[in-house]
């Protein structure tokens, strides 16, 4: 496999694009291999064909998007590279690496970061994808780099509502914290004999758990 951040390359001089890269790859690198292309764009039957040709070994390079991410199983796979590696997240880069090596056979994953060297972030990922193969280390590791996002709303990543605490490094911090809640909540659901604590929530998350008293 050869993975690509994007289908063709547009505005994106910095990438390598699969469609440049497959022709780049069939006629100057592999010339006497048969080279295939993959990618969100074909028609459904023309993908299945590809990764049936791929699959019963009458291709032998395949250039894809990250459509080969999930559900893709071809037992003779054994190498994989990772163009542009820094664009893509940890999720993403362990659910292409474990389409490799699926048939006991000895496997690699090349993974070619092309970012600036201040780009620290993506340098943490690529390490951390060599450190282990791990999935759930991988995913407390970016939690940790993405951030927990907000408690009470749809961010995702990013700056965490939390002031103090970091739920990937405080995890039993937090853990301890919840049971206390639950224990006030059990006894006293509408905090109507904490009036102190319901003030101090509704000053520090004010219209994000407005939900929590309109029932």
């Amino acid at each position: 496999f050869v993975v690509c951040a994007a289908i063709d390359e547009g505005n994106r001089t910095q990438v390598r694009a699969a469609e440049a890269e497959a022709e780049r790859l069939a006629t100057e690198i592999f010339p006497d291999l048969r080279v295939e292309l993959l990618h969100g764009r074909m028609r459904p039957k023309d993908k299945e064909h590809v990764m049936e040709d791929f699959r019963a070994g009458r291709s032998d390079v395949l250039i894809s998007t990250t459509v080969i991410e999930v559900g893709v199983d071809v037992p003779n796979a054994t190498v994989m590279l990772i163009e542009n590696a820094e664009r893509f997240g940890l999720a993403q880069l362990h659910q292409l690496r474990g389409r490799i090596g699926r048939g006991g056979h000895v496997s690699f994953c090349v993974l070619f970061d092309e970012s600036e060297e201040t780009n620290l972030e993506a340098r943490a990922r690529i390490e951390a994808m060599v450190r282990t193969t791990d999935g759930f280390e991988l995913a407390d590791e970016d939690l940790r780099l993405r951030g927990e996002g907000t408690l009470f709303d749809t961010k995702q990543s990013g700056m965490p509502d939390l002031k103090l605490a970091r739920l990937s490094e405080d995890l039993d911090l937090v853990k301890r914290a919840r049971a206390r809640a639950f224990a006030h909540i059990e006894k006293d659901p509408s905090l109507e004999h904490h009036p102190m604590l319901l003030d101090e929530l509704r000053d520090r998350f004010e219209d994000s758990i407005a939900w929590l008293f309109s029932a």
